[in-house]
């Protein structure tokens, strides 16, 4: 990788950083293109040489957060469904929620109307869903086990969704989380 393209990777995370932050903040509708130029200290000519428009920075954050989660489904389908490896899965969706996903999962549970406009971007959102609920569910599962793996993997993902629903702290929620998904997961 040449220096300039980590310069323009770099960018590029910092530009879905900025706008993350301004769309869970502000709203992804009361957010400009020209607000993140102005937060990132550059030209909105500057933004558009990565990113045309806010659906663009979006869309980007869900494929990126969707890699992160295919790698664990990736992880999680290749071997046996036991407890444990369940177990494990909840344990690093936990980590991947305390991240980018949590934030994601945040800005896009705030802007649930405006994001559900972007037919393209919500089917990502539940494609991953789904593929977690059938990677965590054990085979000959019950509608119980299903319903129950279902249950674990929603405790993990609202764990994060915000401090002012649940109280505490980000460690201490996820600690909470996976105490009750233990519990639930079949």
């Amino acid at each position: 990788m040449t220096a300039d393209t980590r310069r323009r990777g770099d960018t590029r995370s910092k530009i879905q950083r900025v706008a993350l932050s301004r769309f869970t903040a502000d709203g992804y509708d009361k957010t400009s293109l020209r607000e993140i130029a102005e937060d990132l200290g550059v030209t909105k000519a500057a933004l558009y040489y990565h990113f045309r428009t806010k659906e663009n920075i979006l869309e980007s954050l869900v494929t990126d957060v969707g890699e992160s989660i295919g790698e664990l489904i990736t992880w999680v389908s290749s071997a046996p469904s036991t407890r444990e490896r369940r177990l494990e899965m909840l344990r690093r969706l936990a980590e991947l929620t305390r991240g980018g996903v949590g934030d994601l999962m945040r800005c896009v549970q705030q802007n649930e109307v405006a994001v559900g406009s972007m037919p393209q971007t919500m089917a990502v959102v539940h494609q991953y869903k789904d593929e977690l609920w059938r990677a965590c569910t054990p085979p000959e599962a019950t509608i119980e086990d299903k319903l129950r793996a279902r249950v674990a993997i929603m405790t993990i993902l609202i764990s994060n969704k915000s401090a002012d629903d649940v109280g505490g702290t980000d460690a201490e929620r996820t600690a909470a989380a996976l105490r009750i998904a233990s519990g639930v997961m079949p």
